[in-house]
């Protein structure tokens, strides 16, 4: 009468164990890599924020009498025109287009391009471009 098996061999045990050690490795580096990466999309979002907040603000400024921005290199401002500790690894640029033609040819309309490109502390930039008609 033999006995039914009960338990591991040795080899099924370090077989098992190897196994399990292989699939942490590879789970960690990959957590790693995430985990190096993931202020990426902060610093891009910031990027965003602070890009829609410039370019609203000359979307609506009177350009004509008075730029309110440099097209400098510079650390961005709030409101009150003071330098944002927080922010002040951020570059932004301005750059004022007052020769662009909008809508297809033949019935363009003079406008005026504004870029703003913001470059964040990991070197990224992000530019959005907004146009400016005479209404």
């Amino acid at each position: 009468m033999t006995r039914p098996q009960r338990g591991m061999t040795l080899v099924e045990l370090v077989i098992t164990i190897v196994i399990i050690g292989i699939a942490a490795a590879a789970l960690l580096s990959v957590m790693a890599s995430i985990t190096a990466r993931s202020a990426d999309p902060m610093l891009r979002q910031q990027s965003l924020y602070i890009a829609e907040a410039y370019l609203e603000t000359l979307l609506v400024a009177d350009l004509a009498s008075a730029p309110l921005i440099s097209s400098i290199d510079a650390p961005p401002r709030g409101m009150d025109n003071e330098l944002i500790d927080e922010l002040s690894g951020y570059r932004v640029t301005v750059t004022l287009d007052g020769d662009a033609k909008l809508g297809p040819p033949g019935s363009q309309t003079d406008a005026t391009r504004i870029d703003v490109s913001v470059k964040d502390p990991a070197g990224q930039t992000l530019t959005l471009t907004g146009y400016r008609t005479d209404y």
